[in-house]
């Protein structure tokens, strides 16, 4: 089987895209800079290049050493309310970082590449739920980078021999091995559990959006699921068969960051009542989406409750804690 390089690999969400790359028999490679991801996550016996994806001459040197046939994208800065507030930052390390692993992947002759992108590029969707057709029109920094990736990639296919198709994440919770866990400080599971273990009170951002219970609906999707995906997408690239350009990852039902809240409690069995801050910048009220096209093409068929995916959340979180 051939060799696909995973950017960001030591993340949460790359960690598990390459243990399911190797399950699915494929030999990886991570490139990531660690700063978010974690060495722990690696495999024992995978190459690790610790290098960003700014390093053109790097990341082009470990294309062709290891003869990688393709690339899973996953490196970036991935904080749409941050992003509000760190616009050329985000910008440098999505746009201009993707620009570099591009460059790369043509000066060594690596053709295929499954970009991870985001619900973000929809920003405020005007439909109760979205599609591949629905319009895009982010509203962060973070959600124009990635459409902007998209873009990007697909203006190098047009102009090479690259095939290609990209993912649109929605909200991705859990653990797949509770070796690997979601360790950002920004995302909802995360913050809520290290709050209860700590004793501290939880916060919902705004609780006067126009949705039943007034808070934010997301749809969730195990992580587990969403790497299952990136094997397909990679299995279908390096088999030759078409996919469309994008691809969304949702379950097609929506929670509610109230109900999130409700099932950290039950898997926890810490009892606690958040507490209500101000709305965060760049939130939309509801993204949920469809994930037909996912399953035609890709075989991709989500399933399991949010408490499930807050369950194996907790597993991994009180596993890192000893």
């Amino acid at each position: 089987m051939s060799t696909w390089l995973v950017t960001g690999g030591a993340g949460y969400i790359g960690s598990h895209v390459v243990h399911a790359l190797r399950a699915g028999g494929f030999d990886v490679v991570v490139l990531d800079d660690l700063s978010s991801g974690h060495a722990e996550f690696v495999p024992d016996g995978v190459p690790f290049v610790p290098a960003g994806i700014g390093e053109t001459a790097t990341v082009a040197a470990a294309l062709r050493e290891h003869d990688a046939s393709g690339v899973v994208h996953l490196a970036g800065f991935k904080y749409a309310g941050e992003s509000v507030r760190r616009p050329l930052h985000t910008y440098e390390q999505n746009v201009n970082g993707t620009v570099s692993l591009l460059r790369a992947m043509a000066e060594a002759g690596t053709r295929a590449i499954v970009f991870s992108s985001s619900a973000a590029v929809y920003g405020t969707p005007h439909v109760d739920v979205v599609t591949e057709d629905t319009p895009t029109a982010p509203e962060s920094p973070y959600g124009e980078t990635k459409l902007i990736g998209e873009w990007l990639i697909a203006s190098q296919a047009r102009a090479s021999e690259l095939r290609h198709t990209s993912l649109r994440y929605f909200n991705v919770v859990g653990s797949g091995d509770p070796a690997l866990r979601d360790t950002s400080p920004h995302n909802l599971v995360p913050l809520v559990l290290d709050a209860v273990v700590e004793g501290r009170t939880p916060q919902i951002n705004g609780d006067d959006y126009p949705t039943p219970d007034g808070t934010c609906v997301r749809d969730y999707v195990h992580v587990a699921e969403v790497a299952a995906a990136h094997v397909a997408a990679a299995r279908a690239l390096e088999e030759g068969r078409p996919l469309e350009r994008v691809y969304n990852l949702g379950a097609g039902a929506g929670t509610s960051v109230r109900e999130v809240m409700t099932a950290v409690a039950e898997a926890t069995g810490i009892a606690f009542t958040p507490r209500v801050a101000p709305r965060r910048p760049g939130d939309p009220p509801r993204i949920v989406a469809s994930g037909e096209l996912a399953r035609r093409d890709l075989g991709w068929a989500p399933s399991g409750s949010v408490t499930e995916m807050v369950t194996s959340a907790w597993v991994a979180r009180q596993r890192a804690a000893g």
